[in-house]
């Protein structure tokens, strides 16, 4: 696919999601909900902390209200423990986060599975843990009815927050714990975490041909970040062909909403809400 024929964007925020962390939580979501729906967007994709405070039935009343789908529910409970019983109650959370992201109607449950536990170094043990723990969410997950996005975080993060790595590392433990490929288990591309891989192109294509691509998430990675976590960059402000990036997506065949995902500390999430959601939707029409 050619950037010429990539979805437009133009004109056509209605396909486009805010990830409720690029606004730096810092309202409660029943305000960011009519917020995000005033500045024209299609789509939200809340925490679980913004709704686990609140009633969820009456925040999802309030989403359809205002003519918003959900993109994505973000996100898992990290699943690895050295304790079982920790393990355990990772696991339940996770189940009781599923029930939620049911009544939110979301397309799917986002899994950042966790790194390795604090006092260990079993980098292949944690890999085991969340293996068997998606195996058990999975079929939870098709009980309600929402599919379990796997999203890969850059390598920079496997010690504490996710063993999970690559695409393709994604898409290998799609099939093993997937192999018929039921629709309820694939991955969430984030460009942040994916953009530096050199085999990412065959592998957006793979998990395409598997229909496995359950959402796509964009920021930047700016030339000098600061700080992994919180200093991500605004579309347009970085390194990443994002453009590029979403044909090869689309080519895959994805064709559900652009969500930009924004963690910025010192920058965006100091700004005006109204001004950052501007600015969002300036750079999904003109940069992405």
């Amino acid at each position: 696919m050619s950037i010429a024929s990539v979805r437009n964007l133009d004109g056509q925020l209605k396909r486009c999601s805010i990830n409720t962390a690029t606004l730096g939580h810092r309202e409660p979501l029943r305000i960011t909900v009519d917020r995000i729906a005033r500045a024209g967007f299609g789509a939200i994709a809340p925490w679980r902390s913004e709704v686990e405070a609140g009633d969820v039935h009456a925040l999802s009343r309030q989403i359809r209200d205002a003519g918003l789908s959900v993109s994505g529910y973000c996100r898992s409970t990290y699943l690895p423990a050295l304790d079982p019983e920790e393990r355990r109650a990772n696991i339940e959370a996770n189940k009781r986060a599923l029930q939620d992201a049911a009544v939110l109607g979301a397309r799917c449950f986002v899994m950042v599975v966790g790194g390795i536990p604090v006092g260990s170094r079993d980098l292949e043990g944690a890999r085991a843990q969340v293996r068997d723990g998606v195996a058990e969410l999975l079929a939870v997950a098709q009980d309600v009815g929402v599919p379990l996005a796997l999203e890969p975080l850059h390598p920079v993060y496997a010690a504490n927050r996710s063993v999970l790595n690559s695409l393709g590392q994604a898409l290998q433990w799609c099939e093993a714990l997937d192999p018929h490929g039921t629709g309820f288990l694939g991955v969430a591309i984030d460009a942040y975490h994916c953009w530096w891989d050199p085999d990412l192109g065959p592998q957006i294509a793979a998990a395409g041909q598997a229909r496995r691509i359950l959402a796509y998430h964009v920021c930047d990675w700016l030339h000098d970040t600061r700080d992994v976590l919180l200093d991500r960059g605004m579309m347009g402000d970085g390194v990443i062909d994002l453009p590029g990036l979403r044909g090869q997506v689309e080519a895959a065949g994805y064709v559900g909403p652009v969500e930009v995902e924004i963690f910025s500390k010192d920058n965006w999430w100091k700004k005006d809400v109204d001004d950052v959601l501007s600015v969002c939707a300036h750079r999904l029409q003109t940069v992405c």
